[in-house]
């Protein structure tokens, strides 16, 4: 990652009934996915979901700490903070 890559605290819930942003939790984006917390399925759906509401690539958006528990850091290439907050609706 370079030093152009925002990064974003999320709170990841795997096993939801649907995937979607929630909202905030505190200094973290809440985040529900469908899919379970097991072979990085879940990390990788977050990814897809951040990735789609942001308008970047999926190669753009990793999770760059917490891999196996359910809050990570997000890490968005290409994107300054001010910008993601602005395409962030939360």
């Amino acid at each position: 990652m370079s030093a152009n890559a925002a990064r974003l605290k999320v709170k990841v819930v795997p096993g939801a009934s649907r995937t979607e942003i929630v909202g905030r939790l505190g200094a973290a984006l809440k985040v529900r996915v469908a899919a379970p917390p097991e072979g990085g399925q879940a990390n990788r759906e977050v990814v897809a979901l951040l990735a789609a509401k942001v308008g970047l690539p999926v190669a753009a958006v990793s999770v760059v700490s917490g891999q196996a528990s359910p809050s990570k850091v997000v890490a968005f290439q290409g994107l300054d903070e001010a910008t993601l907050r602005d395409r962030l609706p939360f």
